[in-house]
């Protein structure tokens, strides 16, 4: 393994050192914008383009084009972090491609104005090409944030603390996004559809960018610490990566992690409206009630003393309360409609457990070997990426080849988006809670915090 300090180092005495609450809160801010932008993304996007007369079919390509451009661009900016580093200006460069592009997005298709037509054709190339810049801007935020967390510090505790801070954080954006659209959705009834997603996209902008300024005012520069250590020691290679089998096993959870998020948050304002019944503002409560779950559990977790047996515990815990989840989802009937709302706190909970957990293991994978912690986050994001673009794009193309007033297409009787939102994330769960089953974790436990985190 290569090492990036001598035993007994004063440097190696300050990274071990646990961080104060400023550095934690700082730095979980630092993703809101993606976070709130992700969940606009996931929650609204198909629905969004479906009301503005692009098929199912185009809409499921304006995702997979961003998805695809996503995970390709993870892979070459993170090997370009670790060759150069500097993530806060990464970070800040990232974020601007987001702000601009996302509401274009949401925005109408410039290229049919430019061009003086609508046809279907350029408004899903329109939709695609921002579709893509906003992916681009995303990955290049998302790696610069999360390579941050191994530099900043090596105690596991604190580690775990920022990675559940983020998710902490990710929960507010998220239901700061619902809250937004709730009250949309009710201040505006006289308007548009279309109008209230995009007044829903300009204020979630606005919101996520105050964020990244806190960020970049109260995070430290890493590289401005390891900078006399890292100069003279050579990165570490992809071939050392790829011949470790934990990096395989770490990838498959972190990728099936990401596909129950992602897969259920996109097929979950269809489920409630179209199989469940209920009524529009559910599309805003039901999500909020998940993510206030998810937020109080997140709390809790950066409590916990973590050992490399826990991670896997808790993850397991996650995924079985997952697989319940999904099962309920599956069976539920219309006229039981509100039994939702319990399913949404479990969902909550389990969505918290996995991904503190999972993302937890990426730093535990990467150890020591901070010279090549961003070719390691952009990797696995990149999988990440890819899997989830092409489920969804799977998933909604069959849904668009039947007539909605099928109930969106069946599979095996059951709607695609009962499939999507219930057995889809159901068997990922299982599979994940398999592979993290089977892993060799290294040892975590470091000396116990002498101050709490975040009290």
């Amino acid at each position: 393994m290569v090492n990036m300090r001598d035993n007994g180092s004063p440097y190696e005495a300050q990274m071990e050192e646990p961080l104060g609450r400023v550095p934690i809160l700082s730095y979980g801010s630092g993703h809101m914008l993606n976070d709130i932008t992700s969940s606009c993304w996931f929650t609204y996007l198909l629905v969004f383009l479906t009301e503005v007369g692009l098929s199912p079919g185009d809409a499921a390509i304006v995702m997979l084009s961003g998805q695809l451009a996503d995970g390709f661009t993870t892979i070459f900016v993170g090997e370009l972090m670790d060759r150069f580093g500097h993530f806060k200006l990464w970070h800040a460069g990232g974020s601007v491609l987001v702000a601009i592009s996302f509401s274009s997005v949401f925005g109408s298709c410039i290229p049919c104005k430019l061009m003086g037509t609508n046809s279907s054709t350029l408004e899903t190339i329109g939709y695609s090409t921002f579709a893509s810049i906003f992916n681009v801007g995303w990955a290049v935020t998302q790696v610069a944030h999360m390579s941050m967390v191994n530099c900043m510090t090596s105690n596991p505790t604190s580690r775990v603390s920022l990675v559940s801070c983020r998710n902490a954080f990710t929960m507010v954006a998220n239901l700061s996004l619902y809250g937004i659209a709730l009250l949309i959705f009710t201040l505006l009834q006289s308007v548009s559809v279309i109008v209230q997603y995009r007044w829903i996209a300009y204020v979630s902008i606005t919101i996520g960018s105050c964020f990244v300024v806190i960020f970049l005012v109260g995070t430290k520069e890493p590289g401005s610490i390891q900078h006399s250590v890292d100069k003279n020691l050579s990165r570490i290679s992809w071939a050392y990566w790829f011949k470790r089998v934990l990096y395989y096993q770490v990838a498959l959870v972190y990728t099936l992690t990401r596909l129950v998020t992602n897969v259920s948050q996109a097929f979950l304002a269809f489920y409630v409206i179209y199989d469940l019944e209920m009524p529009q503002s559910s599309k805003a409560l039901v999500p909020a009630i998940i993510y206030i779950c998810s937020l109080i559990v997140s709390v809790i977790l950066q409590e916990t003393r973590w050992s490399s047996w826990r991670l896997k515990l808790y993850f397991s815990a996650g995924a079985v309360l997952w697989i319940l989840s999904g099962l309920g989802i599956v069976l539920l009937p219309s006229r039981l409609h509100n039994v939702m709302y319990a399913i949404s706190i479990v969902i909550g909970a389990a969505n918290a457990l996995m991904t503190v957990t999972s993302i937890s293991m990426e730093g535990v994978l990467v150890g020591e070997d901070l010279n090549g912690c961003a070719f390691v986050y952009g990797s696995l994001s990149f999988v990440d990426k890819v899997s989830c673009g092409m489920a969804l794009y799977m998933l909604e193309s069959y849904q668009g080849s039947t007539q909605i007033a099928s109930n969106l297409g069946t599979v095996f009787g059951y709607s695609v988006t009962r499939v999507g939102l219930g057995l889809v994330p159901a068997a990922c769960s299982l599979l994940s809670a398999l592979v993290a089953y089977t892993m060799d974790l290294p040892d975590t436990r470091r000396r116990p915090l002498v101050e709490p985190l975040l009290a």
